[in-house]
């Protein structure tokens, strides 16, 4: 079979400006718990665009890890491609895509840093190994071998076996502020619904049906 016949039928119902919520984040709410509630594994992987200032993009999975009115927050090395990226050009998009339930969700906007005790508070919930791995990880830099890193790992759980492991000073959370988030309904021949919130100068939000 040649890729170019590998077709996706989508039959999930429409989606109308009737369905939405007027607030972006509470129908975001809506959608993800729909996704939680349908076994949809990891709702919360989603794409993570950055760029250089330059304006050389790239792209990687990362997890979301908080919502509310402020934004979406995720945790990463700071010292990373993509953390580095965000420092020198704070524009983002996400993108969470769960084929299950035939939706999207598009979000795009500016990106500030999650305060330290936002960052310090989830770093305490990680599992120890999660830890272990934030120190030992040179995130992005070229790794010599694996056993190079697996070594540092030994060497930090004996280091921290008798203490908390602290949050490193290079890893915490980003937040991504919204200015447009986009709603994303498969539909038969290619026909599908998108509803797209536009953040206004005064804050509010509108409400734009784009084409397919």
């Amino acid at each position: 079979m040649s890729i170019g016949d590998l077709r996706q039928e989508y039959s999930s119902r429409g989606l109308s400006e009737n369905d939405l919520d007027p607030d972006p984040i509470l129908q975001f709410r809506r959608w993800f718990e729909d996704a939680v509630t349908a076994g949809v594994r990891e709702p919360n992987a989603m794409t993570l665009a950055t760029s250089t200032k330059e304006g050389h993009p790239s792209a990687r999975m990362v997890l979301l890890k908080g919502f509310d009115d402020r934004g979406f927050t995720f945790y990463t090395n700071y010292e990373s491609r993509k953390g580095s990226e965000l420092v020198e050009n704070p524009l983002a998009a996400l993108i969470l895509f769960w084929v299950d339930l035939e939706r999207q969700i598009r979000i795009e906007g500016r990106v500030e840093l999650a305060t330290s005790a936002e960052s310090d508070a989830y770093f305490a919930t990680r599992p120890l190994e999660s830890r272990l791995g934030a120190w030992a990880s040179h995130q992005s830099e070229v790794l010599p071998s694996r056993a190079v890193l697996e070594r540092r790992v030994l060497e930090l759980r004996e280091q921290y076996s008798s203490q908390e492991v602290p949050r490193p000073p290079f890893w915490g959370g980003f937040r991504v502020v919204p200015e447009s988030i986009e709603f994303w309904q498969g539909r038969q021949s290619r026909l599908h619904d998108r509803l797209r919130y536009r953040r206004q100068s005064s804050q509010a939000w509108i409400i734009e049906r784009l084409s397919p």
